[in-house]
């Protein structure tokens, strides 16, 4: 891949994403109403392959953590709240205030939820693991229905 931003379109069961990668790795995930970014053009690319392929298993039941290269840009809380999204295990969900009290930052409920608010790679880094301290879906920027699909899809699977 060389200095541009390659993009591919991946078919799901909540609806076509938009993948954009560069040469260090996967950049971001998108709604397809969100469009491809400035600067990026579709085209084949390995990694948004294997994007596309883990992505496929992992909306066929067969993938609960994701193994790819990511490029993400952000400030150093952001990626730290980003990175510890992969840690929250697969079919469950933590509050903002808990995701915040693991980051160290037990007052940082709000940032956490900002952040996650920004987060470049849904699904693949996984917000909508994260609920309101009450356990309600809030704040997903694919859309609360996504969101609980995306729930509702690990749920079933991690219950065999």
């Amino acid at each position: 891949m060389s200095d541009r931003l390659a993009g591919a379109i991946c078919t799901s069961p909540i609806g076509e994403l938009i993948l954009v990668g560069s040469e260090a790795g996967l950049k971001e995930i998108l709604w397809r109403e969100q469009g491809l970014p400035p600067g990026a053009e579709i085209r084949r690319c390995a990694m948004l392959d294997d994007t596309a392929q883990q992505l496929g298993a992992y909306f066929a039941g067969e993938l609960r953590r994701f193994e790819l290269p990511l490029d993400l840009v952000g400030t150093p809380f952001q990626l730290q709240a980003w990175r510890a999204l992969a840690d929250v295990p697969y079919g469950a969900t933590v509050s903002y205030g808990e995701q915040a009290r693991r980051l160290g930052r037990p007052a940082a409920a709000r940032a956490v939820g900002a952040a996650n608010g920004r987060n470049p790679v849904p699904i693949v880094l996984p917000c909508h693991r994260l609920v309101g301290a009450d356990r309600s879906l809030v704040g997903f920027g694919g859309g609360l229905d996504r969101k609980a699909w995306l729930l509702e899809h690990e749920a079933r699977v991690a219950a065999g």
